[in-house]
């Protein structure tokens, strides 16, 4: 279930600073000013691009392959789950309106279950994911310790 998407950044020296692109979303760009924000600029931008494709009604896509001098951005676990319900949702024909009937929830409170910047509970969004016959399952890795904080 890990879900990292590409990015790549170049430093431009015209605006004097680092601009940042997606391959899986080639009309989001970032930029930043220090070569220590990149990784968090870039995740921000990533998460509006995956926002913005979800308010359109538009599948996510996939994260594309890893590719030299990228960077890959791990997408949190609730941000997965909503992704992919939201696909689900749109690869079924499934409406808002429907599984929230299913829920017993409102239109409100689908609407957060869907919004990235919204702290939904992960039981709510295992339950819709059922509902549209798929179930979560969870994994742990161990990193590099280099990697670890």
């Amino acid at each position: 279930m890990p879900c990292d998407y590409p990015a790549h950044f170049v430093f431009d020296s015209e605006s004097d600073a680092w601009q940042i692109t997606f391959r899986d979303f080639p009309q989001q760009q970032a930029a930043c000013y220090k070569r220590q924000d990149v990784e968090l600029e870039a995740l921000e931008s990533l998460l509006m691009a995956i926002a913005i494709e979800m308010e359109e009604g538009r599948l996510v896509p996939p994260p594309s392959k890893l590719q030299a001098g990228e960077i890959a951005l791990h997408v949190p676990v609730l941000v997965n789950l909503k992704l992919s319900l939201h696909n689900l949702m749109v690869n079924s024909s499934t409406s808002k309106a429907v599984l929230a009937r299913q829920m017993g929830f409102n239109s409100a409170q689908i609407d957060r279950l869907l919004d990235v910047a919204y702290a939904s509970k992960v039981e709510a969004l295992e339950q819709a994911l059922f509902l549209l016959g798929y179930e979560v399952q969870t994994s742990v890795t161990m990193i590099k310790q280099s990697q670890a904080v």
